[in-house]
């Protein structure tokens, strides 16, 4: 019995030990992730994960308007926009390389550069544009500066009558007539339409509603019935995806908002105090018994007028009480150097850039910011090509081929070639070297040990190699018939135009008579 009552005490005391034991794990493995833990300094803090619909459904209206208030209002916003527009589109946008093969496969240089004059043609502002106002640069840098400040850009294939003399042009649109609360289930057929877009039941979009593609139009329409159906093949529909299952785009500039506006407000207000304190010289304090009657409503305003190297005498009674207010004084420029910092990471730029300010910048340092910003930028060139630019060429190409506008010779092309003259590189703009002579003595020495190709090293300057190569021996040629017509031989001219050209010159041998001499 005892023996019994024994080992039931010893369960009961093992017990509340256990128990304990167990509460000490689940606190250790709560305090495991900082961020998952959940007390009264993150009540604010959202603990349920929203998906990617949810978000834009919630916060992509919102976030358009004030993108767009702080890209007209805030300097550092439209100073970001035109990086964008400089260093993913550039001063000629993305160029267009043919490289189609012939039957024994080498290069069609003709066909080449037929499709490439006549592309450079289209992309005039009177044949690419529905409106005849924007060249086909002119588009790529309206679609970059729509995804930076709307988060996405929309473009419209028209063809047939209304595409100009070409039958093929585009229509930017505004992707705020696309309505981000159009939203509508169809269970018989598996498509539904989200945010304005209709798909299938596997996510591919089959249709854009838009309140009005008129230009007319002046306003947004919000919360209405009648809508225009457009077919997806029809537009080409450019965002960055952040999160899978996201349909419509955010503004590039969303996380830097806050910032942006709350330094402008924090300029505002530095310059207004500072005018203050400079517009208010002090104040005059009388003594007991002295100064005007408080309340007389027609006091003039003591003035005192003052000259340099003069003694002023006050009334009796008054006395200066100098105002000299502070603000703004050292603690503005680091905060206000710090919110840029902020803002330049959350647009993947280099701060020096954004702020303009190289104080204190040297060489290695700006050279590794600069060069990981080129990174970003180049990822981003490969987007747009990807987004509009291929999707833009394939619509061209075949219908240009059809209808006999791509010669060579005044002959058309043959259009059952389309897939070999289908076959093209892009070249994006790059940036000259960070440190010319540096940089080209290695890219020479790399070549020459076969780490790189000359063409890679046209390529990387925004260059075609066909064309580099091409326009140098049109050079060499131009130049040896010039020596030829001065009467120089012909193989002497070829001499000059190699030592021209880098080529070192061939050192000469020192003679018998002066090894004698010298010895």
């Amino acid at each position: 019995m005892f023996a019994w009552f024994k080992r039931k005490f010893a369960k009961s005391e093992a017990a509340p030990a256990q128990q304990e034991r167990h509460f000490m794990r689940n606190r250790t493995g709560a305090r495991m992730f900082a961020a998952a833990r959940q007390d009264r300094l993150g009540t604010a803090w959202g603990g349920t994960p929203l998906t990617a619909d949810e978000i834009v459904d919630r916060n992509q209206v919102v976030l358009v308007a004030r993108s767009r208030e702080q890209s007209a209002n805030n300097d550092y916003g439209r100073s970001f926009l035109r990086m964008c527009r400089q260093n993913i589109v550039g001063p000629k946008g993305v160029m267009l390389q043919a490289q189609s093969m012939t039957a024994r496969g080498k290069l069609d240089n003709a066909a080449n550069q037929a499709i490439e004059d006549s592309w450079l043609e289209w992309g005039k502002r009177q044949n690419c544009d529905v409106t005849g106002r924007r060249s086909w640069r002119a588009i790529q840098n309206n679609c970059i500066t729509s995804a930076a400040k709307d988060g996405e850009f929309m473009v419209r294939l028209v063809f047939g009558a209304d595409g100009g003399p070409w039958g093929f042009a585009l229509q930017v649109l505004d992707p705020q007539r696309c309505p981000i609360d159009l939203n509508d289930q169809r269970p018989r057929t598996g498509a539904f339409i989200r945010q304005g877009i209709e798909f299938n039941r596997y996510g591919r979009p089959l249709a854009y509603y838009f309140t009005t593609t008129d230009e007319s139009e002046a306003g947004y329409h919000w919360g209405g019935k009648s809508y225009v159906r457009i077919p997806a093949e029809e537009i080409i529909h450019g965002f960055l995806e952040d999160m899978v299952g996201q349909k419509r785009g955010l503004p590039w500039m969303a996380t830097a908002l806050f910032r942006m506006r709350q330094l402008g407000a924090m300029e505002e207000a530095a310059i207004i105090k500072a005018r203050t304190g400079a517009n208010q010289m002090g104040f005059i304090e009388w003594d007991d018994g002295f100064g005007p009657e408080t309340k007389e409503k027609d006091d003039e305003e003591l003035t005192i007028e003052s000259e340099p190297g003069e003694w002023r005498v006050l009334p009796s009674g008054a006395r200066v009480k100098e105002s000299n207010p502070q603000y703004p004084t050292g603690e503005y420029a680091p905060f206000y150097k710090q919110a840029l910092r902020g803002m330049a990471a959350g647009f993947g730029v280099l701060y020096n850039n954004l702020a303009s300010d190289l104080e204190g910048v040297n060489f290695s340092s700006i050279r590794q910011g600069t060069l990981d910003e080129r990174e970003h930028w180049k990822d981003l060139q490969e987007w747009l090509i990807e987004s509009l630019i291929e999707p833009v060429f394939e619509a061209w190409l075949p219908r240009a081929l059809l209808a006999g506008l791509i010669k060579v010779k005044g002959k058309p092309l043959p259009a059952e070639r389309l897939d070999q003259y289908r076959v093209v590189e892009w070249q994006a703009r790059r940036w000259q070297w960070i440190d010319p002579r540096a940089d080209v003595n290695s890219a020479v020495e790399a070549k020459n040990n076969m780490l790189t190709s000359p063409g890679k090293l046209i390529r990387e300057q925004g260059q075609d190699p066909q064309t580099v190569w091409q326009e140098s021996a049109r050079d060499v040629a131009a130049m040896i018939e010039a020596y030829k017509s001065e009467g120089i031989d012909e193989a002497t001219a070829k001499e000059l135009v190699l030592l021209s050209m880098g080529r070192p010159q061939p050192k000469v041998a020192p003679t018998g008579g002066n090894t004698n001499e010298a010895a």
